[in-house]
């Protein structure tokens, strides 16, 4: 392979973490008739953002400022679960964009780490009640998690089982080693023995002859040779030259200690049996295990999103929470949708999960935008759920100021904002209730823009152009997601606007919306039943309604549009029922003024 690196690149820059090649101004483009140019203009400008993800709702900052308080408190109450203690439910209220997910996701995030590092069982679970709101959904999801977290600690430890038998299969084979190393020793000796031919003669010259009678030496030490000893030595043989030793002869001793090739120590003690520090006795015992957690794993049924009664699918979460022993942490963010959609009888069920536990137990956090929805609740659960309560209050503009600015240093490249730019974020959002997640937008929204424009600063213009764009994508978003009656209405009202009527009342909205229901062929609501949906666009902000007088001729309410009239009519036209809608004059009837 060769080192240069030209030879694999070419003369471009290849990214370390995605491997694309960065370097666009040396790049091939190969065919030009095929390449238009449509994106080497966007290109070439200089980009403003070093991580845009920071800027985001979903990001998890490490530090969050102006939340030490509420977050030290949650601490101090999750702390039990350290404990293998049951934590109190806690319900953490605040508007929106005050940082109650964002630190509750924090202070999740420390406490799962710390469990590990003190190897405590704590599982931490997070559920999204305005997209999951109902509680078959809630008790499924949260089912497949602890599904999903069971199979992986039982892969977990059938590999440690099964690691287990190799150390034993290593430990049986090294003892049958060790004992046909004893017994290959034992027999070499033996046989060294016998195929001596000095053997015997060594063993006088190295051992001193003793008289049994006397106890004396009458060997070499007492200063007699072998020749004068021949007499009781036994023969002629023993009349020959002293034997060799064993280092001449190259022969080893019996104990195998001086064999160059040995491998094992008969004499050294056998090393610690794998199962002395488990609760296994046997090999069978191991296998029984893997075969007892395999067959649980395969017990594991998952829930489907639908179709199973709800008291099947409580059982099925039920065990697979109780299947380990540890402390669960359930999270469940926009809890007063949950409440709104299906009752209370979800948080009934999970708060007195307890009582039913035996090997786990389970702690609620509640986080709600709405300070009086425990109003509505059982007041058994009331009592159970808001054991411990936590508010976050808005921000104010200095504050907003300050997390802006801590973002900030992280999502763009230096010198990339004028100082203007983060006091009007944070005097624009502090408007809306000190709302962070609108500062955020946006600051990242004028960052958007301002790189569109090539622009190498964010400048106070681009703050404004996001901020009447961001109301627009806000109602966009609405308006697309009304249902097909109040997008009539709304349409109806849009058409009197489009006419030149002004001060809007509720008659002349029926009258339009009832000829808008026979072009599209829809069923048309009672006059009561429209006024109710006027009232809801009203609550929505995207019209403007309001109760007037007329004195002898009764009360009224005078509608007026509260949005840009082209844009919405054209997200309302998208619709595909009401883009079959042709031309429709609306007819306003006389008015009698006062």
């Amino acid at each position: 392979m060769s080192d240069d690196n030209s030879e694999i690149t070419g003369s471009d820059e290849v990214d370390g973490t995605s491997g694309f090649s960065t370097n666009f101004e040396n790049a091939d483009l190969g065919d030009e008739e095929s390449n238009q140019g449509l994106f080497d203009d966007l290109l070439s400008g200089e980009p403003i953002f070093e991580n845009k993800e920071v800027l985001r709702p979903s990001y998890t900052p490490h530090e969050l400022p102006h939340r030490s308080d509420q977050i030290n408190k949650m601490a101090t109450i999750l702390v039990a679960a350290l404990r293998g203690e049951t934590p109190s439910n806690i319900l953490i209220y605040g508007k929106t964009g005050t940082g109650k997910t964002a630190s509750a996701k924090f202070v999740s995030k420390e406490l799962e780490s710390t469990s590990q590092k003190y190897s405590v069982p704590c599982d931490v679970e997070y559920i999204n009640c305005e997209v999951t709101d109902t509680q078959y959904r809630v008790l499924a999801q949260l089912a497949n998690k602890f599904i999903e977290k069971n199979k992986a600690r039982i892969d977990d430890r059938v590999a440690e089982l099964e690691s287990l038998l190799d150390d034993l299969d290593e430990y049986d084979a090294d003892a049958a080693r060790r004992s046909t190393d004893v017994i290959e020793s034992s027999t070499e000796a033996d046989d060294q023995t016998a195929s001596d031919p000095f053997d015997f003669a060594s063993s006088e010259e190295t051992e001193p002859d003793t008289d049994i009678s006397t106890g004396t030496d009458t060997g070499a030490m007492s200063g007699g040779s072998p020749l004068e000893e021949g007499g009781s030595s036994g023969g002629p043989a023993d009349s020959a030259d002293p034997s060799p030793s064993a280092e001449e002869t190259g022969l080893a001793d019996v104990n195998g200690t001086d064999h160059d090739d040995a491998t094992t120590d008969p004499t050294a003690p056998p090393p610690d049996h794998p199962l002395e520090s488990t609760a296994f006795e046997t090999r069978a015992e191991v296998d029984d295990r893997i075969t007892e957690l395999e067959d649980d794993k395969d017990s594991f049924e998952e829930v489907p999103m639908t179709g199973w009664p709800t008291d099947r699918v409580y059982s099925v979460f039920f065990d697979a929470v109780d299947y380990d022993e540890r402390v669960v942490v359930i999270m469940l963010d926009e809890i007063d949708k949950l409440v709104e959609k299906s009752g209370d009888d979800t948080l009934y069920n999970l708060s007195r999960m307890n009582s039913e536990l035996e090997n786990s137990r389970v702690s609620i956090i509640g986080i709600s935008n709405d300070l009086k929805f425990t109003d509505f609740l059982d007041p058994r659960v009331k009592s159970s759920l808001g054991e411990e309560e936590i508010v976050f209050p808005p921000y104010d503009a200095n504050q907003l100021r300050d997390i802006l600015k801590h973002r900030s240093e992280v999502a763009f490249k230096g010198n990339a904002l004028s100082d203007d730019v983060i006091p009007l974020c944070a005097a624009f959002a502090a408007q809306e209730h000190g709302d962070a997640r609108r500062a955020l937008d946006l600051l990242r929204t004028a960052g958007e823009l301002a790189e569109r424009s090539q622009a190498e600063t964010i400048v106070e213009e681009h703050v404004r152009q996001a901020q009447d764009k961001i109301e627009l994508d806000r109602v966009v978003e609405v308006v697309r997601t009304l249902p097909t009656q109040s997008k009539l209405v709304l349409f109806a009202i849009i058409l009197l606007e489009k006419n030149g009527v002004h001060s809007i009342n509720t008659g002349e909205v029926f009258n339009i919306y009832k000829r808008l229901c026979e072009e599209i062929d829809a069923d048309v609501l009672t006059q009561r039943r429209v006024t109710d949906l006027i009232s809801e666009l009203d609550m929505l902000g995207i019209v403007n309604a309001v109760v007037v007088s007329k004195g002898r001729y009764g009360r009224t309410k005078e509608i007026s549009l509260s949005v840009p009239l082209e844009e919405t009519e054209a997200v309302l036209l998208s619709d595909s029922r009401l883009s079959d809608i042709d031309d429709v004059q609306p007819f306003v009837q006389a008015r009698f003024e006062n």
